[in-house]
């Protein structure tokens, strides 16, 4: 069984993690502003950040740490389609918000990365411009804090 301490601390942890890492990349989009830009309607050029690089790149690596984290902490769940049928309340619950965390993760890392490669040294470009896609892939890490959490906490009540 895990202790209280022990699951408040790995809560702790994940949550700490997942808000450093969308901190970041809110401040990675202020930095790809703050870059010159020429904007007419859809198209845009701009040069690149080294500084939205750098954070973009940091909050990556700190979604993927705090995901790996809150699915090795969590316990084994139900895995064959049988077993999720006959599982508890509680553990569907785990295993819904288990799926729920790995979108999140999947579409929040596709922005981060796609924001992050488009600060790298030689992306100097022209084309549609691609506005928002740190921010809002750092706004997801907040909702996969949550997301993570409560699979932390569902996998761990329902093992138990």
């Amino acid at each position: 069984m895990v202790n209280k301490g022990v699951g408040m601390f790995v809560c702790l942890v994940i949550i700490a993690l997942d808000i450093t890492a969308g901190i970041l990349g809110i401040r990675a989009e202020a930095a790809q502003n703050e870059e010159k830009h020429l904007r007419l309607w859809l198209f845009e050029c701009k040069q690149p950040s080294q500084e939205a690089y750098n954070l973009g790149f940091a909050a990556i690596v700190l979604l993927i740490v705090a995901h790996v984290l809150a699915n090795l902490l969590s316990g084994c769940t139900a895995c064959s389609h049988e077993e999720i049928h006959k599982a508890s309340l509680g553990r569907q619950l785990s295993l819904l918000s288990l799926f729920f965390t790995w979108v999140i993760l999947a579409v929040a890392l596709g922005l981060l990365v796609i924001g992050t490669k488009a600060n790298h040294k030689s992306n100097a470009s022209c084309g549609l411009s691609h506005h928002h896609f740190l921010s809002i892939g750092g706004i997801l890490c907040f909702v996969h804090s949550l997301l993570s959490i409560a699979y932390y906490v569902t996998a761990t009540a329902s093992i138990h």
